[in-house]
Order: structure tokens, then sequence, then C-alpha cells
């Protein structure tokens, strides 16, 4: 009311008067649950009255997802499959190689019916022949067919102690190793002009760049086997723009910290663990990769597989440093830190994916993973504006491009 001054409430606001405080003469915690319940109120009532029972024609169509099939011996084939539909569902039949075939289903309640969103392994007794394709064909009882073809085969390894460590050491070959050997640049970097330095910052953001546009394709790939309910690009977008705006926060918090005179805050050094957590946020789904490979009987974990690898991965050490090129040298556990941040998530990730193998937590780990990357590229540019640097210029340009080139040459090591 004007010329009436109003008290402060804690959260920064102003003490409202006394008919708004108080609408309809209830507390407040009274008024902001009245919508909730008036709300559960007339659900109840809807479903209740089912005013659609009149105007629904027709069943709905099943929607079964096989996510990935499983080979634990040469006489079995294990398909992973989901009810997406409404509609519990029936596997009357199971054709392999378009010969009918014996089978069980198990996790579904002892029977062959799958309840709304429920996930069962159907077992066929199949033997089969490693690299020969199978073209399995699951047959309802509507009669609809749900295909899935396994591509050279190969029989899925079990897991134990020993597995564990072998995905560890691979882990440590593929992500740490090559992370540290590239922030031995350090001391070299340091060495560099102001308007060098930029260049391998852009460098850097290329290298993430790469890693984002990467990433972001294989999480779409995966989205076709992820199980209808879980609307896979929506999944996929959200963890892009959750770990964006998560980073992000983190980001805006650091700044307003510096703001309020903490020098520590504004350093280049907490840049560089957001550049670690970037890229370690993607060496973790590399690791999934390489661990829902190994449990899908196609870990070409060779040695020239963990070469290219190690190529690919060792030019995230540059990035990672690149931030304290300017400042008094980080305290030598810092770099550890860094370095096991930037690499160490190949392990973990590579036990998740051969523990726990999923389209759907693969995919959403790498959007996770994109929405981090682009956000330190940001902040990667903010920070050659912030030292006087253009980031448009021809030789940071063309420090980007050559960052995204690398990767991608090096890639080409690992797909090849």
């Amino acid at each position: 009311m004007a010329g009436k001054p109003r008290d402060a409430e804690p959260d920064g606001g102003v003490t409202a008067e006394e008919g708004v405080a108080r609408p309809y003469g209830l507390p407040r915690w009274a008024t902001a649950a009245l919508p909730l319940v008036l709300l559960v109120l007339v659900l109840g009532a809807f479903v209740l009255a089912s005013p659609l029972s009149g105007v629904q024609s027709g069943e709905p169509l099943p929607e079964v997802t096989v996510s990935h099939a499983t080979l634990p011996a040469d006489d079995t084939v294990v398909l992973h499959v989901t009810n997406d539909g409404p509609e519990p569902v029936t596997v009357s039949q199971v054709l392999v190689n378009d010969a009918y075939w014996n089978f069980r289903v198990e996790g579904s309640g002892g029977d062959r019916t799958l309840e709304p969103r429920e996930r069962a392994r159907v077992v066929v007794p199949y033997h089969w022949n490693p690299g020969w394709d199978l073209e399995v064909a699951l047959v309802l009882s509507d009669g609809t067919t749900i295909g899935h073809d396994v591509e050279a085969p190969r029989p899925s390894p079990g897991f134990d102690a020993d597995v564990l460590w072998t995905l560890a050491v691979v882990g440590l070959f593929v992500g740490v190793i090559p992370v540290a050997i590239g922030m031995l640049w350090f001391p070299y970097i340091r060495s560099m002009s102001d308007r060098a330095l930029h260049a391998v910052l852009l460098f850097a953001a290329g290298v993430l760049g790469f890693l984002a546009v990467d990433a972001g394709f294989e999480a779409f790939e995966l989205v076709e086997r992820i199980p209808g309910a879980y609307e896979g690009e929506l999944l996929v977008v959200s963890g892009v723009l959750g770990a964006l705006l998560l980073v992000q926060s983190i980001s805006a918090w650091r700044e307003g910290r510096v703001g309020d005179g903490d020098g520590r805050a504004g350093s280049g050094l907490q840049v560089a663990y957001l550049v670690a957590l970037g890229i370690g946020l993607h060496n973790l789904a590399e690791g999934l990769a390489i661990g829902s490979s190994f449990a899908l009987g196609r870990a070409s974990l060779g040695a020239f597989l963990v070469v290219g690898f190690m190529l690919h991965n060792v030019t995230e050490g540059p990035a990672v440093v690149a931030p304290v090129a300017r400042e008094e040298r980080p305290a030598l556990w810092h770099f550890v830190a860094l370095g096991l941040l930037a690499g160490a998530p190949v392990v973990l990730g590579g036990w998740i994916g051969g523990l726990a193998y999923s389209p759907t937590i693969g995919a959403f780990f790498l959007a996770i993973g994109v929405g981090a990357i682009l956000q330190v590229g940001l902040e990667i540019a903010r920070m050659v504006r912030a030292a006087g640097g253009r980031v448009a210029s021809a030789t940071n340009l063309l420090a980007f491009l050559a960052g995204f080139g690398v990767m991608y040459a090096t890639d080409l090591l690992v797909v090849l």
C-alpha cells in the first residue's frame, strides 16, 4: 500500500499485506496446497467417470523393444526385452533365421506374458556359429513380429574379479595414462607467448568441440535401442541441457565468489577443474562403451585399439593444464587430482557398462558429457577474452580447427 513501508522477508522479498498473506482466511501453507488437492480430486473424478470410454476404438498396438542380445554360450541366445505398451503382451513364438525354435521367458513371473513396463529375458537354446549373423524374431500372441539382428556374434564373457581387473587396466591405459602424458606439456605451455597460449586454449576448445559432437551422435544412435517408454530423444536433450545448466550454475557461483573478493575462485585452476570435469564425463561414457562392448562379446580390445585410444586421449592433457599456464604453478596434488578427474572415469564407466549394460544409461551419460563440454568450451572463450585476447582471431580459429581435426584423425585409429 502506498506510503506504508513493508518489512523485509528473509528470502529478500517484503511482507505482504494481511489480506494477501491470508487469502480466503487460510494459512499460507493451506493456500499453497489447495490447488494440488483440487487437482488430485479432479483427476480422481476423471478416472472414475471415464468420459472417454464410449469413444475409444480398437486396441492399442503392442510395443516391445529388444534393447540388446547376449550370448553366454555357443548354444544360447538371450534377448533382453521390455514391454513399452499400455497393455500386457504374450510372446507366443520365436524364430531364429526363419525357423521356429524353443524358448523360455525369464523374469516375467514364470509365464510368457509381460506386463506394461516389465522387462524380461527371452532365452533361446540355439547353437550359433561365431561370426555368422543371426536374425531373431519374437512373434506375439496377436501376430505382431518384433525383429532383432545379432551381427557377427561372439560369446559374452561372464564377470568376475579377473574381468573387473582387466577393465580397470584397460581404463588406466585408455584414460588415466594418456591424460597424464598430455599434461607433461605444462612446462612448455608456460613458456609460450600470450598469443600462442590463447591458440592452445582454442585448440583445447576444438578438442572439446569434437568430443561433444562425437558423444552427441553416439547418444542419438543409442536412442533407437532405448525402450519407447523412456522417450529417448527427450532423455538425451534433458541430459544435455541439465548438465549445461548445472555446470553453468557452478561457474556462476564461482563468479559470485570472485565478486565478493575471493581471489582463488577466479583463478585458472578453477577453470582447469571444470575442463577436467567435462573431459571426465566424456571419458565416463567412453568407458561405458568399452564395458558394454565387453559385455556383448564385441570387445575388440586389442593392442592396436588401446594404442588408438591413447593417441586420441593424450590431446586432452594440454586442454586440462592450459588454463593454469599464466599463474603460479599449482601444487603437485592438483595435477594428480586433475588427471584422475579427467581420466579415471574410463575405469568407472567400464565397470558400469560391463556389469549393468543399458542403452538408456549409456545415452544419458553421453548427453551429460555433451552438456558439460559445451559449457566448458564457453568458459574457455570467456577466459581468453578476460585475458585481453580475441576469440575469433585467425590464429585462434585455426587452432580450434586443428584441435577438432587432430581428434578426428586420432579417432580414425579407434574405429578403423
